[in-house]
């Protein structure tokens, strides 16, 4: 994954962290991250699966990360 990806992935998680549906099953959830990121830009196949597995495998950590924004 391209340094410029990982930011903007990032980026995006910080911005929406206090919306994300932590209710969503995991796939569910990896599904929601990827169209918010397509909304921004687009991405051809390879990088969407790139994209793809690096949400799978850091899901927890996403998840922890939006519940500290979570409202009470």
């Amino acid at each position: 994954m391209s340094p410029s990806m990982l930011r903007q992935f990032w980026s995006l998680v910080d911005g929406v962290r206090a919306t994300v549906p932590l209710s969503l099953d995991d796939t569910s959830l990896e599904q929601w991250l990827l169209r918010k990121l397509r909304s921004e830009q687009p991405f051809n196949s390879p990088e969407l699966d790139i994209l793809s597995d690096y949400i799978h495998n850091r899901l927890p950590m996403i998840r922890e990360f939006a519940q500290e924004r979570q409202p009470a």
